[in-house]
This record gives structure tokens, sequence and C-alpha cells, in this order.
């Protein structure tokens, strides 16, 4: 059996595709499946047993020796709530009890950190764990993730093997559920689909031109085949980026995004709301040599592509993955 916690969400439930392709079919999905939208993304895959998140423990009790991986992917993501109660049941506290789970089976285990960690970036982009007490999150969520990721690190007991990945600017299938936390590829898609136009936040700094802040987007297809990759290879444990290495602009995305749709490009540049102006990244980008020095090797696939095949196999098909 594998586990998957936030199994019908964006991510688990990519990453359940990928496994029923890989010919996985004992999946346990975990997850609040009280959002009907969402539990779409579970259409028509191979799931051995679906688990409430809050019985996932007791269900661990009594099936733990069948367990032969553990994918924590599920957590509150919302980067504008501002209630760290929520953070601290649902990010903080429910990973610890996974984690402590997996040193008491002995399950290795994968689970979701995030490029939220980094803050405004002034200690950079490095996933070496040294520096992880000294990072500055904006926000609660940003802040879950960095309290875990040092909790995990300081206890004497862990998995016999782990890894934390930090997920910058994931993008692809499935996120239709996640309104104003969906990627930007998948807003651009409806804002130009609906009024032939881009709107792009201008730039307020004299270093960047509008348009030009950068990010390193990441296709959900090219995250799900890294952690096919951990779990098959469980040595190496710790803390790890997952982007691509490589910052693109905004103004990049709009593009790739219209050609995709066959479509000259119209962009235009709108301030950015002046409440999260101070906490704004102008640039994101992972360094992903510790990851390709364990051993994974394939390339990640580029912007432009990425985008074709999410907006001419998904959006525009209204299809999942």
């Amino acid at each position: 059996m594998i586990i998957v916690t936030g199994a019908a969400g964006f991510i688990g439930s990519c990453l359940i595709q990928k496994l029923n392709e890989l010919k996985f079919r004992y999946i346990i999905a975990v997850d609040d499946f009280s959002n009907a939208e969402k539990n779409l993304n579970l259409a028509n895959k191979a799931i051995m047993e679906r688990v409430d998140r809050k019985d996932l423990f007791s269900w661990l009790e009594k099936n733990n020796r069948e367990v032969e991986f553990f994918f924590h992917i599920g957590a509150r993501t919302d980067t504008t709530e501002f209630d760290t109660a929520i953070f601290d049941e649902l990010n903080l506290d429910y990973s610890k009890k996974v984690w402590e789970a997996c040193v008491n089976y002995q399950i290795p285990l994968v689970y979701a950190s995030s490029a939220a960690t980094y803050g405004l970036g002034e200690n950079g982009y490095e996933d070496k764990e040294e520096l992880i007490s000294s990072l500055k999150p904006l926000n609660p969520y940003g802040d879950s993730k960095n309290d875990f990721d040092i909790w995990a690190l300081n206890q004497p007991k862990k998995p016999f093997f782990f890894a934390g990945l930090k997920f910058f600017n994931v993008y692809g299938p499935n996120e239709y559920h996640k309104g104003r936390m969906a990627s930007v590829i998948w807003h651009a898609y409806q804002q130009i689909t609906k009024n032939g136009t881009l709107k792009l936040f201008k730039s307020h700094r004299s270093d960047f031109k509008d348009g030009e802040q950068m990010r390193d987007f990441i296709y959900v297809k090219d995250l799900i085949d890294v952690c096919i990759f951990l779990m098959e290879h469980r040595k190496n444990s710790g803390i790890y980026n997952l982007g691509t290495g490589k910052a693109r602009s905004f103004n990049d995305l709009g593009v790739a995004t219209f050609q995709a749709l066959g479509l000259t490009p119209t962009i235009e540049y709108i301030d950015t709301p002046a409440d999260i102006r101070d906490k704004y990244q102008y640039f994101t980008e992972a360094t992903m040599q510790k990851l390709r020095s364990i051993g994974y090797d394939k390339p990640f696939t580029s912007l432009e592509d990425g985008v074709e095949d999410y907006v001419q196999n998904y959006l525009v098909k209204q299809l999942y993955y």
C-alpha cells in the first residue's frame, strides 16, 4: 500500500495518476473529501481505500504493516490566510503525527515543504539544511512549513528514509478547484479566453521592468517524476529544493500562454495591491545541485512546453489528469 495525503488535491491527485500508470493500485487516498469539485480529481483513478484525514492515525494502527511508502502532500496552502491556529493544526501538528507514525512503523516518507520558506530570498535559495533556521517566511503558511522542517531536522528519531521537498511555483492539470490559489498560468488562461488580454502586476522596483518579475515555474508532471524517483531511491535523506533551477519572467509566462492558444500576446500592467507590495517576491530560483547530486538526472520541462501541454491537453479540453 502507498499512502497519499492531499489525495483529492492538485498535486496529490496527479501523483496518484502517475502511480496508477506505473501499475500501483493499492493506493490509500487521505483527504477531507467534503469538496465535491475537488473529488473530481480522483475520478477514474485506481484507489484501494479512501480515508478521511482525521481517521488516518487510527487506520494506521490497524494497517501499518501493509504500508510500503508514505507521501504526505496534504496541507493548507493559502498564503493569504493569517489565522495561525489553522496552520498549526493542519500543517505543523498533523505533519508531526505523520512523522512520528513513519518513525514508529518504519515507513519511508516524502513530504511537501515549500519555497515559501525562503521569504524574500534574503538568504538565497540554497537547500542547505544548516541555513533553514535562519530563513524568514513572509506569511503563516511559509512559517508553518519552515517550522516543520526545523522540527523534523532536530528530531533524534527519523524515518529510515525521508525527503522534504521545497516546491517552487507548481502549475498543471487538476488545479481547477484552487480558485485564487491556482497557478498564474491557470489565471492567465481564464483572462485570455474571457477578455483577450492578460493583466500582470507592474514593477515597483527600478531594477525590474513591468512583467519582468521572475519565478521558478515547475510543471507538476516533473514534480511527480521526482517523487517517484525518491520512492525508488530511498537513500540520502534530507530536505531538497524542487524547481527547475531556471527563473522565468511573468512576461514569458504570458507570451507562452497566448502562443499555446494561437493568439497574439496582449498584456496590460496594473499596480501591485498596496497590501502585498512590501512582501511581493521579485525573484525566486531553486538551486538544484543537491537533488542532482543524488542521481536525479532527468531534464525539467521548459516553461513553453509545459504551458503548451497544460493549455492544449487539459484547460482547452477541460480534462483532468
